[in-house]
């Protein structure tokens, strides 16, 4: 065998040899790339799947903040109607306490004038005694000093009184009223009509609007 044919068949083995270890390279390089590949599909699946749990998660939070908003608007709906109850257990109060303040002014009231109406009605037949004395003086003895000052503290007496609220009851010439006029007895007249007072015999008084004693009077038949 030559040194030509030698080299030549040295030559092709390297060749040959060459061709294989490429071609049991190439495999092993794909590979990695192959398996960037799945992890990158790996990820985006995971990605994917992340989504889902992130919108659950959200719902959830979502759920909870609205349970939370719920219970808040029926706290405050509770807080409502008890400061409504306390107003208006609050306006019963004032009003039941204003009804019991005039009622107790009232009969305070009340009670003053039941206790003025009896002292006066005990004054009243001091007033008559007056006027039965100035009714039997004689018309001579009227300018006497005794009559004058006496004529003054009855003046000075009907005064008070009635700056106090007694007022006479006008009788005479008025028709018989019951409620003001006591009729002792009946009478005929040619001046007034049937029904009316004729005669006053004895004064009554009024205070406040209130008798507190009635005329004695005569009524015409």
């Amino acid at each position: 065998m030559s040194e030509e044919t030698t080299d030549k068949e040295i030559k092709d083995t390297e060749e040959t040899v060459a061709e294989e270890t490429a071609e049991t390279e190439a495999p092993v390089s794909e590979a990695p790339e192959e398996e960037k590949a799945g992890e990158a599909s790996g990820e985006e699946e995971s990605g994917e799947e992340a989504a889902p749990e992130e919108n659950s998660k959200k719902s959830r939070a979502e759920k909870k903040a609205e349970k939370k908003a719920q219970k808040t608007d029926k706290e405050k709906e509770a807080l409502k109607a008890k400061v409504e109850e306390l107003e208006d257990k609050t306006k019963r109060q004032l009003a039941e306490f204003e009804n019991f303040r005039n009622r107790s002014e009232k009969e305070k009231a009340q009670s003053f004038d039941r206790g003025a109406a009896s002292v006066l009605e005990k004054l009243l037949p001091v007033v008559d005694n007056f006027e039965r004395g100035f009714a039997a003086v004689e018309e001579e003895d009227k300018d006497d000093a005794f009559v004058v000052g006496m004529d003054k503290i009855y003046k000075q007496l009907m005064d008070e009184l009635d700056k106090m609220g007694v007022k006479p009851i006008e009788a005479v010439g008025k028709e018989f009223d019951p409620a003001f006029h006591n009729a002792v007895m009946q009478t005929e007249s040619d001046e007034y009509e049937s029904g009316y007072v004729a005669q006053e015999l004895l004064k009554g008084y009024t205070y406040h609007d209130t008798v507190i004693r009635h005329s004695m009077v005569s009524v015409v038949q």
